[in-house]
């Protein structure tokens, strides 16, 4: 029902009700709960059309995949399962696709709780990271949840290609890792940034993490998510 529900906000944002109605052919009951919706779902402005990647970069824009899936999206508190995202993480933008008109629409982040693509990696909106310079829309993969949240910012730079191609660029995937408490965003780049924000000295979980295996450099994401559940049972 909440993936029916969607598709009818995103076709209301072009057509007329009247106009919607003649075209989807809608009955009675469902028009009534349509219209008792209707007022809520006009908080969920979309950001307009997406703008298609120049061709002239060599690969995909896209966080896992570069074709529809369907992922699922909470805003407001109302979680929308099977909706169809990508999620560009040069621009860091959440698209949708517009079932009418067959066109890739934006989603304003700000009105995004959090979003999970089809792989289950999930993603949360944050207004503000004073003093990073790629946190762009404000879109962070979650790593791990709980009082303190492990961050990863995924992104995608381009980089120039002198060789001779059709190319003139490629795009290059990133991430940059952080802590979060209290509101206050902490830069994690080794270790020790960790322990710090966590008050914890390495060697009190130094033999548990060798143990599961974890090195920073080599899986970072999964590090952090261990540390932070051993520090959760301290």
């Amino acid at each position: 029902m909440r993936k029916i529900v969607f598709f009818i906000f995103l076709v209301s944002q072009f057509l007329s009700l009247s106009a919607f109605c003649q075209l989807a052919g809608l009955n009675q009951p469902f028009l009534d709960k349509y219209q008792e919706q209707l007022p809520y779902f006009q908080e969920l402005i979309t950001g307009g059309q997406y703008a298609e990647p120049s061709r002239l970069i060599e690969g995909d824009p896209f966080r896992f995949s570069r074709q529809f899936d369907l992922g699922g999206l909470t805003i407001n508190g109302v979680y929308y399962p099977e909706v169809p995202l990508l999620y560009d993480i040069f621009r860091d933008q959440v698209v949708t696709f517009h079932p009418i008109f067959n066109q890739k629409i934006l989603i304003k982040p700000e009105k995004i709780a959090s979003f999970m693509l089809a792989n289950g990696e999930k993603f949360r909106y944050f207004p503000s990271n004073p003093g990073y310079i790629h946190h762009s829309n404000g879109i962070y993969k979650l790593i791990h949840e709980g009082q303190i949240l492990a961050l990863a910012k995924t992104y995608k730079t381009t980089k120039e290609i002198r060789d001779l191609s059709k190319f003139d660029q490629i795009y290059v995937e990133k991430e940059d890792y952080f802590l979060w408490e209290n509101g206050q965003f902490h830069s994690i780049s080794r270790p020790r940034d960790a322990f710090n924000v966590l008050q914890t000295e390495p060697k009190v979980f130094k033999k548990q993490l060798k143990s599961a295996g974890m090195n920073f450099r080599q899986n970072p994401e999964g590090y952090l998510k261990k540390l932070l559940e051993l520090k959760s049972t301290f």
